[in-house]
C-alpha cells in the first residue's frame, strides 16, 4: 500500500513538473494593460473547417506561423464543421480561436440563427471572403435554385456556415430547405465524391478562392458540372443580414469560361471575449506579420490586409486585437 501511495505522488510531481509552467490560453481576462507579452508557455486550439477547404489550409498554416514566431505562444488547428460549431467550440473552450463566416459570427453576437442566446465572442480580425459556390451536375437539368426542387442537394456539413447560407439561399427561391429538396448534409470531401458517383444533384460550399476540393471536382469533371448563378436572391438575402454582398468568381481560378457571379461574405477569427488579451495580440500581429507565409498555403490569405481588419460590425474587437492594430497602424 506504501509503495503504491508512493508512485501515485511520484507521476503526480512528474506531472507538474511536465508541464513547465504551460499557461491555458483560455484564462480570463484580467483587466490590466495589454502588453502583448506572453511570458508562460501558452498553446491554443484553432478551429478550422473540413479538410479540403480554405479555412483548413490557412488554419494549419496560421498554426505553424503562430509557432514560428518563436514567441511562448504555440498552436494546434484542427478539421471541424466550421462556423457555428467552431463558435459553440470556442464558448465551450475546447478551442480558443475560430474561423467564422460574418454572418453567422453576426447571429451569434445577436442571439439568433444557429444560437438561442447571445455568445461571448469577440473579433481578433476580418480576414478573406467566402465565394458562395453552387455547382450542379449538367445531367440533372438544374438551371436555377428553384429548379433544385425534388434534388439530392448538398448543404455541407452539419452546423457550417455553409449549411446557414445554403438553407437561406434555398428559402429566398422559394424552397424548404426541410421538405423540397433531399438535403444531404456532407462535408466537401465527400460531396464531390458524390457529384463525381452521381449520388449528388448539386452542392452548395461557401470557401475562399480557390478551395482545393471545388478545384478537384472541376479538374476531374470537366464537362459534366457547371455553376449556377445565385444573385437573384440577393435582395432577400440582405433582408436577413446586410453583410451578405454580390462578388464574381473569376474564371481563371478555376479555368472556367467565364467569370461566375455569386454572393459573397467576409470571414472573421473569433475568440471567447474573456481570452488573455495578451494572447490575442500575439494571436492577431502573427496572422499579418506572417501574411506571405499564409499566402503560400493558399492565394485567399492575399485578402488578408489591415485596411479591412477592423471591419467586424456587429462583432467587437478583442481588446488584445486593438492593441495589436493600434501596433500595426491599421486604419480606424
Amino acid at each position: 500500500m506504501r509503495r503504491t501511495v508512493i508512485g501515485v505522488v511520484g507521476l503526480l510531481v512528474v506531472g507538474l513538473v511536465g508541464c513547465g509552467g504551460r499557461q491555458d490560453a483560455a484564462s480570463t481576462d484580467s483587466g490590466g494593460d495589454v502588453t502583448c507579452d506572453v511570458a508562460t508557455d501558452t498553446r491554443v486550439g484553432i478551429a478550422t473547417g473540413n479538410a479540403t477547404g480554405v479555412y483548413f489550409a490557412l488554419g494549419n498554416a496560421y498554426a505553424e506561423q503562430i509557432g514560428a514566431a518563436g514567441g511562448k505562444v504555440k498552436a494546434t488547428a484542427a478539421e471541424t464543421g466550421a462556423s457555428v460549431q467552431n463558435i459553440q467550440q470556442v464558448v465551450a473552450g475546447t478551442y480558443n480561436v475560430a474561423f467564422s463566416l460574418a454572418d453567422t459570427a453576426a447571429d451569434a453576437i445577436n442571439g439568433t440563427g444557429s444560437f438561442t442566446s447571445k455568445q461571448p465572442v469577440a473579433a481578433l480580425a476580418r480576414i478573406h471572403t467566402n465565394y458562395t459556390q453552387v455547382i450542379v451536375r449538367k445531367a440533372a437539368g438544374i438551371k436555377d435554385v428553384a429548379g433544385m426542387r425534388g434534388k439530392r442537394v448538398s448543404t455541407g456539413s452539419p452546423k457550417s456556415g455553409t449549411e446557414v447560407i445554403a438553407n437561406r439561399v434555398l428559402t429566398a427561391a422559394g424552397l424548404d430547405p426541410a421538405k423540397d429538396i433531399s438535403a444531404q448534409k456532407l462535408d466537401l470531401t465527400k460531396t464531390v465524391d458524390g457529384v463525381k458517383d452521381g449520388s449528388i444533384d448539386a452542392l452548395f460550399w461557401s470557401g475562399g478562392l480557390p478551395t482545393p476540393g471545388i478545384t478537384d471536382l472541376l479538374t476531374t469533371s470537366a464537362g459534366k458540372v457547371e455553376f449556377l448563378d445565385i444573385t437573384g436572391v440577393l435582395p432577400d438575402l440582405q433582408k436577413i443580414n446586410p453583410v451578405y454582398e454580390t462578388g464574381t468568381i473569376p474564371a481563371a481560378t478555376y479555368k472556367t469560361a467565364a467569370d461566375v457571379p455569386t454572393v459573397i461574405v467576409p470571414n472573421f477569427l473569433l475568440v471567447r471575449d474573456d481570452l488573455d488579451p495578451n494572447v490575442a495580440c500575439v494571436l492577431t500581429k502573427v496572422l499579418f506579420d506572417r501574411k506571405a507565409q499564409l499566402e503560400q498555403a493558399n492565394a485567399a490569405a492575399k485578402e488578408i490586409t489591415l485596411d479591412k481588419a477592423r471591419k467586424t460590425d456587429p462583432v467587437p474587437l478583442h481588446r488584445g486585437a486593438v492593441k495589436a492594430l493600434d501596433d500595426l497602424g491599421a486604419p480606424q
